[in-house]
C-alpha cells in the first residue's frame, strides 16, 4: 500500500468516523484468543493525551484483547473547567474502548517534575497513589511521558511514574512516550492502520472544550506522519528505507523488574498488518 493511497483512504474512514460522533460507537470484531490476558495502563498527564499516545494500546486491546485503562492523573489546571474535561474524557474513551481511572475527586495537583522538592508531603501522598494504583492492577504494560517531554505536568507524571513503580517494586514494561519534545532513542515505531488513525482523531474531537481554543485533532496526522519519518531512521538505523506507511507512533520500552529498570528492548517496527501480542511485543 502506497503512502498516498494510504493518505486516500485516511479521508475515507475519517468521514465515516465524523458521522459516529453523534452516535454510539463503532465496535470492532472479537479479539485474538490472548483476550484478557494483558492490562495497560496509560498515565495521561491531562484529558487527551489518551488518544495523542494511545495508538499502541488501541491495537492491543483490539488485537490481544487487552484491557486498556487510562489513568487521569489530572484534570488540567482550570478548576472550572475539570469536571467537564472529565465527561470529555469517558467520551473520549468510549470512543477507543478504554476504561477510565480518575486518581482522586480532581486528579492529582501540583504534578511537576521539581513538586518533590518544593513540596515533600505531597509529593509523597502522590507517590503513594500512584503505587498503590500499580499494585493493585499489576499491568504488564505502563505508558507515561519520557523525561523531558517539554510540558512540566507531562515531566513531572514520568517523575511521578517512575518512582511509584519503583515504590510497587512492579514487574512490567515502560512505554516512554513523546508529545511536547521528541525522545532521543525510541526502539518501537507502532503503525496504526487508517481505520484506527481515524479513531484516534474521532476520539481526540470528543475532548471539546480543548477543541474549540485549538482544532488540534485536524493535525494529529501530521503527528503520526512525522513519527514514520522520524522513526524509518531512528528505529530502523540511519540512512534505512523509511516504512511505506503513512501513519504510526513512536516508544521506548524498558523492561522492570522488582520497580528497576533492567534492558530496553530491541529496536522494532510493527505494521498494521501483523497483529499485536505480548509475545510479538515484548520478546527481547
Amino acid at each position: 500500500m502506497s503512502l498516498e493511497a494510504d493518505l486516500t483512504r485516511w479521508r475515507e474512514h475519517l468521514s465515516r468516523f465524523a458521522a459516529l460522533l453523534g452516535g454510539p460507537p463503532d465496535r470492532h470484531t472479537a479479539p485474538a484468543p490472548e483476550a484478557q490476558q494483558g492490562h495497560c495502563l496509560i498515565f495521561a498527564p491531562h484529558p487527551d493525551d489518551e488518544c495523542i499516545v494511545g495508538a499502541l494500546p488501541l491495537r492491543l486491546r483490539q488485537e490481544a484483547g487487552w484491557r486498556v485503562s487510562n489513568v487521569a492523573v489530572t484534570l488540567g489546571s482550570n478548576p472550572v473547567r475539570r469536571a467537564s474535561r472529565w465527561a470529555e474524557l469517558q467520551d473520549a474513551c468510549t470512543v477507543l474502548g478504554f476504561d477510565c481511572i480518575r486518581v482522586g475527586e480532581d486528579g492529582l495537583s501540583d504534578v511537576r517534575a521539581d513538586t518533590a522538592e518544593r513540596l515533600p508531603r505531597l509529593w509523597q501522598v502522590h507517590v503513594e497513589a500512584i503505587a498503590a494504583l500499580l499494585a493493585k492492577h499489576r499491568p504488564g504494560l505502563v505508558l507515561a511521558p519520557h523525561a523531558l517531554d517539554d510540558n512540566p505536568s507531562h515531566r513531572g507524571v514520568h517523575r511521578l511514574v517512575v518512582e511509584a513503580i519503583a515504590a510497587a517494586r512492579l514487574d512490567t514494561v515502560l512505554a516512554h512516550t513523546e508529545f511536547w519534545a521528541t525522545q532521543p532513542a525510541p526502539n518501537a515505531l507502532v503503525q496504526t492502520s487508517i481505520a484506527d488513525t481515524a479513531r484516534l482523531i474521532a476520539a481526540l474531537e470528543r475532548h471539546a472544550g480543548e477543541i474549540a481554543r485549538n482544532p488540534y485533532h485536524l493535525r494529529l496526522p501530521a503527528f503520526l506522519a512525522d513519527a514514520v519519518r522520524r522513526g524509518g531512521e531512528l528505529v530502523l538505523g540511519a540512512g534505512a528505507t523509511p516504512p511505506d506507511f503513512a501513519f504510526a507512533t513512536l516508544y521506548r520500552f524498558v523492561t522492570y523488574r522488582a520497580g528497576q529498570p533492567i534492558a530496553e528492548l530491541p529496536r522494532r517496527v510493527f505494521p498494521a498488518d501483523q497483529p499485536l501480542s505480548s509475545s510479538v511485543l515484548f520478546t527481547p
